[in-house]
């Protein structure tokens, strides 16, 4: 019988190479069922014993930091892994199901960097971000479902900002998802008091030109992220919603005033990620946006958002776009 050590080896193995970005581990009374998320797609990989399964839990919440004899509750944890010269950051969470707990590892590559030119399918939608972040202060979100690119996007625009310019950054999330040098990275930490609101206030003491929150999460941590952007902060971050207009109608629900949007908001970008099929091989996954900026982000925040649907490039025509020049197939653009 494999050690745990060796059958997450072997998982780990198979997962880095079909490139999988997250491993999902479903078990049964008899056994557990294992698949990658290969390009957006689930992928059966392979059955383990009942027994493989619980042995290979216990080696993952130990060596992630959990707490082994707990098993009614979510938890979350870390592992640092190098496979050959390449390293990782896996971030594990556990979900308690009907008496068992199933387990999720999202696999984040430590030493891969894609350029800001390699995330986006259209150029012009590059160009206009370039835009926006020439801002020296107000906000700029990013949105969309996990899995969209969103933080991807925050450190490639980072690492942009800062190959130019010598700014004072200062990111707060949860969990540090890619260390990066140059930049003050500050993990919140709920249990020890570091929540995002704590971490905000003590980022401002710091001086800070840019900073990036992970996540907008409450109302809260909303309305604290609009007043740093209006002390004269460049504020990036991401928030939960399906899509660009969708994001104003939160930000309302989460108790943002239409003056504070005026003000603040620099711009809306919601992403989605669609497979590229090129020569008929399937080379990778770029963002399609659909940006909110200028007069259609004020007549959004005016509540018209009926007429700027007629003039938003949405993600259908995105996608109709990207199959018309041949980016995608009719099985791709069938999927969404």
């Amino acid at each position: 019988m494999n050690t745990a050590a060796q059958l997450s080896g072997s998982l780990l193995f198979s997962a880095i190479q079909k490139s999988a970005s997250d491993i999902h581990l479903c078990p049964s009374l008899s056994n557990a069922e294992i698949f990658f998320r290969i390009q957006g797609t689930r992928v059966f990989h392979q059955f383990i014993s009942h027994e493989e399964y619980e042995t290979l839990l216990t080696y993952y919440k130990f060596t992630s930091g959990m707490d082994i004899g707990e098993t009614r509750k979510p938890q979350h944890g870390t592992i640092h892994y190098q496979f050959q010269h390449q390293k990782y950051s896996l971030r594990l969470s556990t979900l308690p199901v009907n008496k068992l707990e199933s387990l999720a590892i999202r696999i984040l590559p430590q030493n891969q960097s894609p350029s800001l030119e390699h995330l986006f399918l259209f150029p012009n939608q590059l160009n206009k971000i370039k835009q926006w972040i020439s801002h020296r202060s107000g906000i700029i979100l990013f949105t969309g479902p996990t899995g969209s690119g969103k933080t991807t996007t925050l450190y490639a625009l980072l690492q942009s900002l800062l190959i130019d310019h010598s700014f004072q950054a200062i990111t707060l999330e949860d969990p540090i998802e890619k260390e990066m040098g140059n930049i003050l990275q500050v993990q919140v930490n709920e249990k020890a008091g570091i929540t995002y609101n704590v971490g905000l206030k003590a980022a401002l003491r710091h001086d800070p030109d840019i900073l990036m929150v992970g996540e907008i999460r409450d109302q809260e941590t909303a309305h604290f992220a609009f007043q740093a952007s209006l002390t004269g902060h460049l504020v990036l971050s991401t928030l939960h919603a399906k899509n660009a207009i969708g994001t104003i109608h939160r930000l309302i629900e989460m108790g943002i005033k239409e003056t504070e949007l005026d003000q603040c908001l620099i711009a809306v970008a919601s992403l989605q990620l669609i497979p590229i099929n090129m020569n008929y091989q399937m080379k990778s996954r770029a963002a399609i946006l659909e940006l909110l900026d200028g007069k259609l982000l004020k007549d959004v925040i005016q509540g018209n958002s009926d007429t700027v649907k007629n003039h938003l490039y949405s993600f259908e025509q995105l996608r109709r776009k990207a199959f018309a020049y041949g980016y995608t197939d009719q099985t791709i653009f069938d999927r969404f």
